[in-house]
């Protein structure tokens, strides 16, 4: 019964480091574009796509420009002393 509560106890902590990871949290922002762009392609195509062809899509068109908008946005400004 302790190993149980030490093994949730353990899943809950790494669950916490994954959602505090910048890198999860980059990763699920670039999901959500692709999930947009699957949702804009498949309205133009008439019908779904598909989650991979969407995705090889938007990185070939947009990660790039994507990823250094989101570099901008996320940069700490700096203040004039």
């Amino acid at each position: 019964m302790v190993a149980m509560n030490e093994n949730a106890g353990k899943a809950s902590e790494d669950e916490h480091f994954l959602k505090s990871s910048v890198l999860y949290k980059e990763f699920l922002a670039e999901r959500e574009e692709v999930l947009k762009h699957k949702w804009i392609e498949s309205e133009k195509a008439g019908s779904d796509i598909g989650f991979e062809k969407a995705l090889l899509d938007w990185i070939v068109k947009h990660r790039s420009n994507w990823r250094e908008r989101r570099v901008r946005e996320t940069r700490p400004t700096k203040t004039s002393t």
